[in-house]
């Protein structure tokens, strides 16, 4: 199902810390993180997560633009590159994915690579993100699903089919 050979931009949902360390266990290519700027200032861990993946300000168009721009030059150099498109972390446990933002999309279609979809059905009830919403010890899956691929699609009709997709599997 995964080449190894090729490059994805890899797309999930994400309600847990379980996630990142999931995708790291399931996705046997080479890949980095696209995150948030604000978890470079935890101890120890910032130090590490700093220099391996590419950090956005969600509050700065200009760090915004500028993520796109490094994001693109990492996967001309065959680097995939993880994105959780929700843009947070839907904290509601009446929420189970929120909207997707539309940058991976974009990337996709326009350097012509291929989405990796996978669904977290497990995490958020595990190790929700908030630890004062409970979670409990047990068995978290990670549902790789095929690449979905992008030629003869524009970005919307890409992220719409990628949502639908993760939706409809944490529904069941």
């Amino acid at each position: 199902m995964i080449d190894r050979k090729k490059t994805y931009i890899i797309v999930a949902n994400h309600t847990s810390m379980l996630d990142i360390m999931m995708t790291y266990v399931t996705i046997p290519n080479v890949f980095m993180f696209i995150g948030k700027k604000e978890l470079e200032r935890l101890p120890i861990f910032g130090y590490f997560y700093k220099r391996t993946n590419i950090l956005v300000d969600r509050k700065s168009l200009a760090s915004r633009r500028d993520v796109f721009f490094e994001a693109r030059s990492r996967l001309r150099e065959n680097l995939g590159l993880c994105i959780y498109p929700e843009g947070g972390v839907p904290t509601d446990s009446n929420i189970d994915l929120w909207p997707f933002k539309i940058g991976a999309f974009r990337l996709a279609v326009e350097e012509g690579v291929d989405i990796l979809p996978i669904t977290f059905p497990d995490t958020k009830r595990h190790q929700p993100y908030h630890i004062t919403q409970g979670g409990y010890p047990g068995r978290v899956r990670a549902i790789i699903h095929p690449p979905i691929s992008v030629v003869g699609k524009n970005e919307k009709d890409l992220r719409d089919e990628t949502r639908d997709l993760i939706l409809k599997t944490l529904l069941g």
